[in-house]
């Protein structure tokens, strides 16, 4: 019975944080799905990957650089660092990467969509 209780909570934890996370990518639009999508590919999210290199925006590519380089040679195996750790490191650093190249690309705009289709018609 007590197991019943606590399946039946997770389940309902489960379908509302799906629906908060639908909610928040439909509010913020084609950029939030990239966003979702670049989390979901690299397992860090922006935030995080943000601290892991130790920066406050992702513009600060010299930055970004720098610290990452810093890391990875203080955290090299050879020395006695962290695999883990380093793993973390090219992450983080793949995902500001994605976020760059969401920033330097547009987002599909759904009006192009409607627009082509009238012009094949």
């Amino acid at each position: 019975m007590g197991t019943q209780v606590v399946v039946k909570a997770f389940a309902r934890a489960l379908r509302q944080e799906i629906a908060a996370s639908q909610a928040a990518a439909h509010k913020t639009g084609a950029r939030g799905a990239q966003h979702v999508a670049a989390n979901y590919k690299t397992g860090v999210s922006l935030e995080e990957a943000l601290q892991i290199l130790n920066v406050e925006r992702v513009d600060q590519v010299e930055v970004i650089e720098r610290n990452y380089k810093y890391l990875m040679e203080v955290n090299d195996r050879s020395k006695g660092g962290s695999f883990y750790i380093q793993s973390k490191i090219v992450r983080a650093k793949e995902r500001i990467d994605e976020e760059l190249k969401t920033m330097k690309t547009p987002p599909p705009n759904r009006n192009s969509r409607q627009q082509n289709a009238s012009k094949q018609l």
